[in-house]
């Protein structure tokens, strides 16, 4: 086991999926978590969880698409725990799948982008100074294998999460001398909310989808969950600007 005591983590998008299970997965370190999103429930829900498995955090509600809340949530983190040592910026939404380019819905691209790339700018830009003053830190993005091929998901997705590699890469090298480690992962379909409604309303599809993975299945929540612990930890500490595939292989074959 990992352990990150008395080290504290941001998540945003911990209200479910991916995030909820990074915020377990840092609580049974002993990292102390700070779950923002957008829905108060569900956040508060995965905080018992966090203290269910042995730590302690705070839930603060945030929409990563407003600067003043981004500013709000780190500001919270050094409030309360004193600074920020990890964050990991999990909080996206799908938009519209299976719709060609010049048929996607203008505002449906706007939202995409102002969640998952503009989101993710945000949450750095305020994190970073936290990360700064503590001597240094890491953090994680939450990109995609959309970010790293084209494919039906839909325009706005994929331009969001090649755009999150790409910020990725800038900001490690930014940072790189002062401490600041920055990293992405890039799942391919895992069991999520998200997939159920991309992918499983169909069951021709959902079988496709399975035969897309070499591996023979999707992957899990706490398998990405576990990369991300994994990511921030001092077991990776020579590794920055990293696009780390959790895929089951679906890429292998891809130059």
């Amino acid at each position: 086991m990992l352990r990150s005591s008395a080290k504290v983590v941001l998540i945003t998008g911990g209200s479910s999926g991916i995030g909820r299970a990074a915020a377990v997965a840092f609580a049974k370190t002993g990292a102390r978590v700070v779950v923002a999103a957008r829905r108060r429930a569900e956040g508060e829900a995965t905080l018992r969880l966090v203290e269910a498995a042995g730590s302690e955090g705070i839930f603060v509600p945030a929409d990563v698409r407003h600067a003043a809340e981004v500013r709000g949530m780190v500001a919270a983190c050094v409030e309360v725990y004193g600074g920020l040592d990890y964050a990991f910026n999990n909080a996206g939404i799908e938009g519209t799948a299976f719709v060609k380019t010049a048929d996607y819905d203008e505002e449906t691209f706007r939202e995409v982008i102002d969640v998952n790339l503009t989101g993710v700018f945000l949450a750095m830009k305020y994190e970073i100074p936290a990360l700064l003053a503590r001597g240094g830190g890491a953090i994680v993005n939450m990109s995609s294998v959309a970010g790293l091929i084209g494919g039906v998901v839909g325009a706005a997705y994929h331009a969001s999460k090649h755009g999150v590699i790409g910020l990725t890469k800038t900001a490690a090298l930014d940072y790189a001398k002062a401490g600041i480690r920055v990293n992405a992962v890039c799942p391919a379909v895992i069991t999520t909310d998200m997939a159920a409604r991309l992918f499983y309303q169909d069951p021709q599809v959902a079988k496709q989808i399975v035969a897309m993975h070499p591996i023979g299945r999707v992957g899990t929540v706490e398998e990405v969950a576990n990369a991300v612990v994994w990511l921030c930890s001092d077991q990776s500490s020579f590794i920055t600007g990293e696009t780390l595939r959790i895929d089951g292989g679906m890429l292998a074959g891809v130059s």
